[in-house]
């Protein structure tokens, strides 16, 4: 009987099987808490106390409400909702050693409020985090296994796309099958498919999640990417550090409602701001602004405002180069938030597809290794 030759597909296909058994293991953990973090605001929100808003006949200003959290601590910042049945956000802190603020709703109408309080999920989803980013190791050790287990999966990702073509002529007969999961077959075939054809189907998300994925795990990565595409992954994206100004007293600085009223002159559209207080003499006021009319919920508008009132700094997203807007939204295009409700949902079910493709990848070569050889 005449031997096969040993081809460029037989080749592709050796990489794909055993690099995917190699890491299989690794791989399902990633892709499986990877799954559970997509809509982690979101099942903390089942379970956390809602803060209703009361509507009223005008809303208080700025400064009331600030003035109602005095005995909480010091404000340093606060977001201002789209919609007038939104509670507003105020980030206070409550002690000098206290890194970030703790989060308090405040009825605009009452200036009544309540204080964020830990979910009992918190704790869960950390773990979940630190499993998705170092298996739950120490960083040092973790951070390199799943960076390498990444670039295998993204490996795994374009060879599969390769085996995905059938051997035969290509044609619209022979790719067909590729498109669908046959139920009425045997549960072998069943298998098959929904490793082959699940697969194809997410492959593009699972490429995306890869080549951002990495950015975490090694620093060589980063500056590549930099250099390739000519703007800075992470480092300096506050850039410059931008400093007062005025020549004027505390008393003789504007209140935070004229702040208001200049970000609406300067970004004329509805949308959700969140103002950052000077925490200092030289200290001034940045704001980020997301347009409601927007696709994207995470897209953001930036300002930065003198004690005096004077714009020191405007940055509008869509005016930056495009090289420049990619490289800033590489977190979003990671975890699916870079549209909203309707990404996550296609992120959450391609990772949970990709917790499924080491499983049925392994049965497919149990599979073949139960095969008998044939007789010549």
């Amino acid at each position: 009987m005449k031997k096969k030759k040993y081809g460029l597909r037989s080749f592709i296909n050796d990489v794909h099987l055993w690099l995917g058994l190699a890491s299989g293991i690794i791989l399902f953990l990633v892709c499986l808490s990877g799954t559970i973090l997509t809509f982690e605001d979101e099942i903390k929100g089942l379970f956390a106390e809602e803060f209703t808003v009361k509507g009223g006949d005008e809303k208080l200003s700025l400064e009331q409400l600030i003035l109602a959290l005095g005995d909480q601590g010091t404000v340093s910042s606060v977001t201002v909702p789209a919609e007038d049945n939104e509670a507003y956000e105020f980030s206070v802190k409550e002690s000098p050693e206290q890194r970030r603020g703790t989060t308090y709703y405040v009825n605009p109408y009452t200036a009544e409020f309540s204080k964020k309080r830990e979910s009992s999920l918190d704790g869960f989803f950390f773990s979940m985090f630190k499993l998705h980013r170092w298996l739950l190791l120490d960083s040092s050790i973790g951070r390199p296994i799943v960076g390498v287990s990444t670039i295998i999966f993204l490996i795994l990702s374009i060879t599969g796309i390769v085996l995905w073509f059938p051997k035969k002529k290509i044609n619209w007969k022979t790719l067909k099958p590729g498109f669908k999961i046959k139920f009425s077959a045997r549960w072998k075939r069943i298998n098959h498919d929904l490793h082959n054809t699940l697969g194809f189907y997410t492959c593009i998300f699972l490429v995306i999640m890869s080549l951002t994925g990495l950015c975490w795990s090694f620093q060589w990565y980063r500056d590549l990417g930099s250099e390739v595409m000519g703007a800075q992954i992470f480092g300096g994206r506050g850039g410059p550090r931008i400093e007062s100004e005025a020549q004027i007293n505390e008393n003789q600085a504007i209140s935070v409602t004229e702040i208001e009223k200049i970000v609406s002159q300067e970004l004329k559209y509805e949308g959700k701001t969140s103002i950052s207080f000077p925490s200092n003499e030289k200290g001034v006021y940045s704001i980020r602004k997301y347009e409601s009319a927007k696709l994207s919920p995470i897209i953001a508008d930036k300002l930065v405002i003198d004690r005096d009132g004077k714009v020191l700094k405007k940055d509008i997203f869509n005016d930056k180069p495009l090289n420049v807007r990619i490289t800033s939204l590489i977190k979003p295009l990671h975890t699916g938030t870079i549209y909203g409700g309707f990404s996550k949902l296609l992120y959450f079910l391609a990772c949970l597809i990709a917790t499924s493709l080491p499983i049925t990848g392994t049965f497919i070569w149990i599979h073949k290794m139960k095969k008998k050889p044939k007789k010549t």
